[in-house]
């Protein structure tokens, strides 16, 4: 995990809320992942490398994690990524009435 990682990790950390950790599995695409959620959904993620970085992150931030295989992904990051969508939707249909 690069030092830019961290401090970024860093930064939404302290600017967020009820911020919680979810481990995601290694595959043969990705790398390991950690998904930190923010008590409004609000999400980000960061490739990780090794179970044992993930929770030396955890720690490091004072965020707890979890084992997104156990656990599953918090309703409060879908509620958030729905939102999003619906957002996203509106401000297409405002751009698409304007070029018209």
């Amino acid at each position: 995990m690069s030092d830019e990682d961290i401090a970024y990790l860093e930064g939404w950390v302290s600017e967020r809320a009820g911020v919680e950790g979810y481990v995601e599995p290694e595959t043969f695409v990705n790398q390991l992942t950690v998904v930190l959620v923010a008590k409004d959904g609000e999400w980000t993620r960061r490739r990780v490398g090794t179970a044992k970085t993930a929770r030396k992150l955890g720690q490091r931030l004072s965020v707890p994690m979890y084992d997104v295989q156990k656990t599953g992904y918090p309703q409060r990051m879908r509620d958030h990524n729905e939102r999003q969508r619906i957002l996203e939707r509106r401000e297409r249909a405002r751009r698409d009435q304007q070029s018209r």
